[in-house]
């Protein structure tokens, strides 16, 4: 017999959309709480309180990973104001999952500390469907501009090249205008249009080390009404947060340092609300991330698992210190290379000689520091020998023995990688030219060890030459 007392009473969707809305009452309020925190507590806490782990998840301290890839409803009126994006909910992964959420929740307050902006995210899959993502949506048929095309820095990782050269330009027929030099604002002006419809840049650059000044790309992006996109990745939000000086959306491929112990791939996309846009609806620009989660990413599937999420966010959580010490440790690299007589060139923004050191200076700094820190990675190219081949480098990259020889970078374990060969070799010779990608130079991504330990295992490299 049925206990009509106990009985479930199903409500309609209009009590779901009132409670809807008490959730981001309650949600908001979690982030202005949490905004009043330091970069380090933000890293560690997100917006993951005591009240959610007691009245939700068990009491779990850490942030839960939700492997189901949907959740069940009370009643139809809950489905129906959640399917039609009325209430927050998490109905299927390939759309939103707490555990996503978390990371996505921090990652917005971290790219956006200090700011006084407000921002959201969106984790994907990779880096590269990051990219994807945030760049998809200005290029729509628009029957009042002329054909769409973009402008981005040629010093990008060859992934970016690729998707940009390869499948936009020659495939699909959207044109993509290379800036050779992006510390030359006249190059990027000279290439803009009333068809462009957004300005792409690395900072800074995977694996030349190039940067631009994020500042005055962001003035002419707003110039002439179109967005400033910014690859960050070998930054990080612990030395460079672009929504500062005016980008309009940052993509970070979190597979690096953010999830610097190696365990996953993931890539971050974060837009400040209300970006300028020539093309788009009003939904679009208020709100690009959540839009863009709501829309086209639901569509596209570009979806990442909830382990990875959680997995990021357990490393993102010390992300300041490992930062540090990385830098740290790569200037005492750089500074080593640059002196030996085996060495041509030593790419990295915290030498004197380089090209854009004080610029550097403006945009690279340890968060909640004074202290000037310039990232985990540099570029060195090895002297040719007698016969002006690159078998030194060869040679050198090959003598190494505790140093990883792998395509990664932002590792906890210090990896180096010889582009030509490897990242960049699809772009062929023209295009590695474009980049200034050359066949001598070596990627050197510095990890926590101390730095005395990869100077040594570097040394045996130059042993591998004699």
């Amino acid at each position: 017999m049925i206990n009509l007392e106990n009985k479930y009473i199903p409500k309609d969707v209009n009590y779901w959309i009132k409670e809807g809305q008490k959730m981001v009452a309650e949600h908001q309020k979690r982030i202005d709480r949490t905004k009043n925190w330091k970069f380090d507590t933000i890293a560690t806490h997100g917006v993951y309180d005591l009240s959610e782990a007691l009245n939700k998840n068990n009491g779990s301290i850490m942030e839960p990973i939700y492997m189901s890839p949907a959740q069940a409803y009370h009643d139809s009126g809950e489905m129906e104001a959640g399917l039609s994006y009325q209430m927050p909910n998490w109905c299927y992964t390939r759309i939103a999952n707490p555990s996503n959420f978390y990371l996505e929740a921090t990652t917005a307050l971290l790219e956006s500390y200090g700011t006084g902006l407000e921002a959201s995210s969106l984790a994907t899959a990779s880096g590269m469907s990051a990219i994807r993502t945030a760049t998809d949506p200005f290029l729509v048929k628009d029957d009042s501009l002329p054909a769409p095309n973009f402008v981005a820095s040629a010093k990008v990782y060859g992934g970016a090249f690729q998707q940009f050269w390869v499948r936009r330009w020659l495939e699909q027929g959207v044109e993509v205008r290379w800036v050779k030099n992006p510390t030359n604002l006249s190059e990027w002006k000279e290439k803009v249009d009333a068809g462009t419809r957004f300005l792409y840049g690395e900072f800074p650059s995977n694996p030349s080390v190039d940067i631009f000044d994020i500042q005055t790309v962001a003035d002419l992006a707003h110039e002439n009404n179109i967005p400033l996109i910014v690859d960050a990745t070998c930054a990080s939000p612990a030395l460079t947060r672009p929504l500062e000086f005016g980008a309009d959306i940052v993509v970070q491929s979190a597979s690096k340092v953010l999830a610097s112990s190696g365990m996953t791939i993931l890539g971050l996309l974060t837009s400040k609300k209300n970006i300028i846009s020539k093309v788009g609806s009003d939904e679009m620009k208020a709100d690009f991330a959540t839009w863009a989660k709501l829309w086209p990413y639901r569509d596209n599937g570009p979806a990442i698992n909830p382990m990875a999420c959680i997995l990021t966010l357990n490393d993102m959580r010390s992300l300041r210190m490992k930062i540090a010490q990385m830098s740290r440790s790569t200037q005492i690299i750089a500074e080593y290379l640059e002196n030996h007589p085996l060495i041509d060139r030593v790419h990295y923004p915290g030498l004197q000689s380089y090209a854009s050191h004080d610029l550097a200076k403006k945009y690279m700094k340890l968060v909640d520091s004074n202290e000037n820190l310039y990232g985990y990675m540099l570029s060195v190219e090895i002297k040719e020998n007698s016969e002006g081949t690159t078998e030194n480098t060869r040679k050198f990259y090959d003598g190494l023995e505790m140093i990883w020889r792998a395509t990664d970078l932002g590792r906890v374990k210090t990896v180096a990688t010889l582009n030509a060969i490897s990242t960049h070799q699809q772009q062929g010779e023209e295009g590695r030219a474009l980049a200034s990608i050359k066949p001598n130079a070596v990627r050197i991504s510095a990890g926590i060890e101390d730095p005395d330990d990869i100077i040594s295992d570097i040394e045996k490299g130059f042993a591998n030459i004699k």
